[in-house]
């Protein structure tokens, strides 16, 4: 039942993520994007540690800090990326940290996926191809290779959170991901760009839900519902976020699926099945 309930909450992360990025992606018009990164996790830091200021343990903090690093990593060269290639580009080369997960996690757990795991894993893999690729990559350039760093990054960071599952508590570990990631913001804010802000209300609200719902909420699930679920299954569930950006962008613009895309949407969920209708028989973490 623990793994149910944290595959559950993990689906809503996703759905979280998904839904708010129409929301970011309007916002970023009048905010610098690492500008909006620094505040979002700025706000995300400042509620948890309201919430859990007496309950954070030292022993989390380093693991919290590596995630965070990770996940910092992960959004600005995704967001440096996308300044030298298309959205599309960026979006499908982004999916790829999908099947690096099994991979990294291998490599930290010395344990191989299970065969249904992969199965899975290749099926929303190929699922996401079907839904994000561009219908023309004309060359791999600067921004495609920023792009798949990110997806490394991201990998690494589900990883790490699945990896520092259980030592400490969740608590820390979202906090210290909070506030690794908006101290390295700010840091490196005059490296990667230069600093716009227009406090327009699309600008506030998109810095408070995506701050206090898509970050601090978010990943204080994420890190909770990872000391119970495979890292594996962690991250073929993490493939349904394409599927709930076109969800909202089809009630909000009326964004339409052609066949090829919905055909992607399909095999996701299909992934997801497969490795859910399996659920007990896979261990946490590996």
């Amino acid at each position: 039942m623990k793994t149910l309930k944290a595959d559950l909450a993990l689906i809503g992360v996703t759905a979280i993520w998904g839904c708010t990025f129409l929301l970011v992606q309007n916002a970023i018009k009048d905010v610098s994007p690492i500008l909006f990164l620094g505040l979002r996790f700025t706000v995300a830091a400042a509620a948890l540690f309201v919430i859990y200021g007496r309950r954070l343990m030292k022993a989390a903090v380093l693991p919290g800090i590596a995630a965070g690093l990770f996940l910092f990593v992960g959004f600005a060269f995704q967001t440096v990326g996308l300044q030298y290639t298309t959205a599309s580009k960026s979006a499908f080369l982004t999916t790829l940290s999908v099947p690096l997960v099994p991979l990294a996690g291998s490599l930290v757990y010395r344990l191989v996926p299970k065969p249904f795991e992969l199965l899975g894993v290749a099926v929303a893999s190929i699922g996401m191809v079907l839904l994000t690729a561009p219908s023309s990559f004309a060359g791999i350039g600067r921004g495609d290779w920023l792009s798949l760093i990110c997806a490394v990054s991201f990998a690494g960071q589900v990883v790490a959170v699945s990896h520092a599952a259980g030592k400490g508590n969740f608590e820390t570990l979202a906090f210290m991901q909070m506030l690794t990631a908006s101290v390295l913001s700010f840091a490196t804010l005059g490296l990667l760009e230069k600093p716009i802000l227009h406090g327009t209300p699309a600008v506030v609200s998109a810095v408070l839900l995506a701050g206090l719902l898509a970050s601090a909420l978010a990943f204080s699930v994420q890190a909770w519902a990872q000391q119970f679920t495979s890292v594996t299954r962690a991250a073929i569930i993490y493939a349904l976020e394409p599927v709930f950006a076109w969800i909202t962008s089809w009630w909000l613009v009326g964004e339409r699926l052609g066949f090829k895309e919905s055909t992607g949407a399909i095999l996701i969920l299909a992934g997801i099945l497969t490795v859910e209708l399996k659920r007990g028989e896979t261990n946490s973490h590996q």
